[in-house]
């Protein structure tokens, strides 16, 4: 397992449970429970996988892959698939693959759903296993889960366009250490989100960073729909 710390971050990202949450839609209490495993009635539940940020006892923190990871988790785990079935298939999937966090890669796209079918066929599941022979439902899962995503070549997600490409915001973990950035100025999201309302006008902090209009407009519209999400 490969873990990153704190100084060593260039091109992995960093995202609290709090921060993963707002991006990805998934609740920060259900991102604790999958990175760090939980007990129910004496029952104990391991981990889905381990977090690319090793933290030690400060907690737990998110890289990209993990942001990604969780995506496509949380739309199987949605259509009534067991969080332990899907680590069962991540267990499975790292060895077919290649790849440590194998869910959210193209190949898993095209190849992982054999990888599910026969997980639910040998539990006998008959409804999961309705769900895993129709290539349809499962293209379908993994194309929404998958969105706005653009893969490198080592089949690997490299960028996420957050809310689609024509919103202009983008997270690269080679760049601004993760942070959502406005992909024509490349300044993080958030940076001008925040110059706008201290200078008091959206042209105001354009010209304060010298940075089109349209620029600073994206990057308020990016922290306007975070903070909806935030109180949804």
């Amino acid at each position: 397992m490969s873990h990153h710390a704190p100084d060593n971050l260039i091109g992995i990202g960093l995202y609290t449970p709090a921060e993963a949450a707002r991006l990805v839609q998934v609740s920060s209490a259900k991102i604790l429970r999958w990175l760090r495993g939980h007990e129910i009635s004496g029952k104990h539940y391991d981990p889905l996988w381990e977090p690319q940020v090793d933290l030690g006892d400060q907690g737990i923190a998110l890289g990209f892959r993990d942001l990604m990871e969780i995506r496509v988790a949380s739309a199987f785990i949605e259509r009534g698939l067991s969080a332990q079935k899907v680590r069962l298939a991540i267990q499975r999937a790292r060895k077919i693959i290649g790849d440590e966090r194998p869910l959210s890669t193209s190949r898993f796209r095209t190849d992982g759903r054999s990888v599910f079918l026969q997980i639910v066929t040998e539990e006998g599941e008959t409804q999961l296993i309705d769900l895993f022979k129709n290539q349809y439902t499962f293209r379908e899962v993994m194309e929404r889960s998958l969105s706005n995503i653009e893969f490198g070549d080592d089949g690997a997600p490299a960028r996420w366009w957050v809310l689609g490409k024509a919103k202009s915001i983008v997270i690269d973990p080679a760049r601004s250490f993760g942070r959502p950035i406005e992909a024509e100025t490349s300044v993080p999201a958030e940076v001008l989100a925040a110059a706008a309302e201290a200078e008091g006008s959206i042209e105001a902090a354009a010209r304060g960073w010298d940075v089109p209009v349209r620029a600073v407009k994206r990057a308020v519209a990016f922290v306007d729909e975070m903070e909806r999400r935030n109180a949804a």
